[in-house]
């Protein structure tokens, strides 16, 4: 299959609001995703650079999840957003 064939299909979760108890917790997995993306860079011998480079294996997010960019953060904040509506939308609970 061509990538000109592919039309993704994500599931619809825009009327899933999060209760407010894990709108809480969001900034803590989101961190978490992070440091466990980072930890398998480190692991395939990735090193901190000033651009990404997937030849020399730079990358300039190496960097503990409170010293990188807001749009950096925004994005692991949103995988995580999109994660727990999506466990919602499917009919499981979480709790604590």
């Amino acid at each position: 299959m061509k990538a000109s064939e592919y039309t993704p299909h994500p599931i619809d979760t825009s009327d899933i609001k999060l209760p407010e108890d894990l709108e809480m917790v969001i900034e803590q997995i989101a961190q978490n995703v992070h440091e466990v993306w980072a930890q398998s860079r480190i692991e395939q011998g990735w090193t901190l650079g000033d651009k990404r480079d997937d030849i020399l294996k730079t990358h300039p997010c190496l960097v503990p999840y409170q010293e990188l960019p807001e749009q950096e953060k925004d994005y692991d904040r949103d995988t995580v957003l999109g994660t727990l509506k999506m466990v919602l939308k499917l009919g499981y609970n979480i709790t604590k």
